[in-house]
């Protein structure tokens, strides 16, 4: 018996199965622990794009100003793969407790900088935390948690995004404008002390330590280090030239491109880019889902703000209540009815992104109200409740104990890569269409022809609907 089936084996006769939950005795500390570190992440993500412009405004780097946020896929991408590695050798504790300080580290370093090249660098230790906080989060869930309690546990991270996504950027203005934007860097770090200290403890004794204790001797996979050195690099060159669309940008984009397509193969599972059924058709779902509205919503606020003359607040209030349905979807999935149906509510959960994608389009006509994009992006943000937590849940479902962590890496890179690579196709269309090009009467601000927006939200619902039918393939027949 190996330690981690110890540890099982001792929970088991310690709580009977059937009283048990994320809040009993049992899970009490760890659960409040790691999802409170969930929400601390949640707030500084909501936060930090609010204190931005005028961080780099006050540095003289607005010219780089897209770097700050590359700089931080980019090394998360490496994180991810290296957490991966680390929690299946030696368990998720070190690199949990290591990506919190890089990420704390990266904070600190940011809201110090006296000028914009120190704030990008602080911006890549934070990324490289956080990809190795998430994916050894996971690995806590699928070692820690008995299998039926681990649809109401990711529930819980995703409602713990809730209150950050309406509270975040308010507070965060509020601390900009009286205290000084660097006060959003360095005051988060100190925030995260308590719920270490909750969950650590919870964490050494459920989930350290390998699976299988020959493990712990084995080396990392260089090979898989050495993509994920290919994956990260390729990744910010293909942002570095989406932002350029001169011809001269093509080689940086080439290049990337080539660094990218060997890595993405070697680091996801086979099949995957085929969506074979099982974990391969779960892994690219996460990135067909995450991409398509992530690349969608980022231009909703623009619209609003150029097309229909809506303040900022106003325009970041119309996303506020996907933030509650979001949350919904998960509590949603995480019932123990809906087990039996999970890929059906995937299925209904995707075709709304894709409903609610087409639909935001539609303000563009004068006569149709801005609230209705409102109501459409929460259907939306409901349907991504019910994917994400349920893709998740699938993914330790289908891992063995001994490669959750590198399967947990794969889903998040491929959360994240998606990310990068719909959105630079999103603005390189905007752009070719005229984004920029015209402002709205009612505010001066500078906007885009509606066309730009058109050529980016139709073609994302259209990829949202290939993940509709990437849902049909998520179990291995018989």
């Amino acid at each position: 018996m190996t330690a981690l089936e110890a540890r099982d084996a001792d929970v088991t006769k310690r709580a009977p199965e059937a009283e048990e939950t994320v809040m009993s005795r049992a899970y009490r500390a760890l659960s409040v622990g790691i999802v409170s570190v969930v929400l601390l992440i949640a707030f500084e993500a909501t936060a930090v794009g609010t204190a931005m412009p005028v961080a780099a405004r006050e540095l003289d780097g607005v010219s780089l100003y897209a770097f700050a946020f590359s700089g931080y896929f980019t090394t998360s991408l490496f994180g991810m793969v290296l957490a991966g590695q680390w929690s299946d050798r030696r368990g998720p504790l070190g690199a949990l407790t290591a990506g919190i300080a890089s990420f704390g580290a990266g904070l600190l370093l940011s809201g110090t900088a006296g000028a914009m090249w120190l704030f990008i660098l602080g911006r890549a230790v934070q990324g490289l935390g956080g990809g190795l906080v998430i994916v050894a989060l996971y690995v806590v869930v699928g070692r820690a948690y008995p299998e039926r309690l681990r649809p109401a546990i990711m529930a819980a991270f995703a409602a713990s995004w809730v209150v950050p996504s309406i509270v975040g950027p308010l507070a965060s203005g509020a601390v900009t404008e009286h205290l000084g934007w660097r006060w959003v860097f360095v005051g988060i770090p100190v925030l995260v002390v308590f719920p270490l200290a909750l969950a650590l403890p919870q964490i050494r004794r459920r989930a350290a330590g390998p699976v299988d204790d020959s493990a712990g001797s084995a080396s990392f996979d260089r090979r898989r280090i050495r993509l994920a050195l290919g994956i990260s690099l390729g990744a910010g060159l293909l942002q570095y030239a989406a932002q350029d669309l001169r011809w001269l940008s093509l080689v940086p984009g080439v290049a990337g491109v080539a660094l990218l397509v060997p890595a993405v193969l070697g680091l996801l599972p086979r099949g995957t880019y085929r969506a074979a059924r099982g974990l391969p058709s779960v892994v690219l779902l996460r990135g067909v889902a995450a991409g398509s509205f992530v690349a969608a919503e980022s231009f909703v606020p623009l619209m609003l703000v150029t097309q229909r003359g809506l303040s900022p607040t106003l325009a970041g209030f119309s996303l506020a209540a996907g933030g509650g349905t979001w949350a919904l979807g998960s509590w949603v999935q995480s019932r123990p009815r809906a087990e039996p149906y999970r890929e059906r509510l995937m299925t209904l959960g995707m075709v709304l992104v894709a409903a609610s994608i087409a639909a935001a389009p539609s303000v563009l006509i004068d006569s149709v109200p801005a609230w209705t994009l409102a109501v459409a992006w929460a259907f939306g943000c409901f349907g991504m409740g019910l994917v994400i937590a349920s893709s998740s849940v699938l993914l330790l479902q289908l891992s063995a104990p001994e490669d959750a962590g590198t399967n947990s890496a794969a889903l998040q890179i491929s959360d994240a890569l998606s990310n990068v690579v719909l959105l630079a196709a999103g603005g390189a269309a905007f752009a070719a269409l005229g984004g920029g090009a015209v402002s709205h009467a009612a505010t001066g601000v500078s906007g885009a022809h509606p066309a730009a927006f058109v050529a980016v939200f139709l073609p994302m619902a259209g990829v949202a609907l290939v993940g509709a039918w990437v849902t049909t393939r998520l179990r291995v027949l018989a």
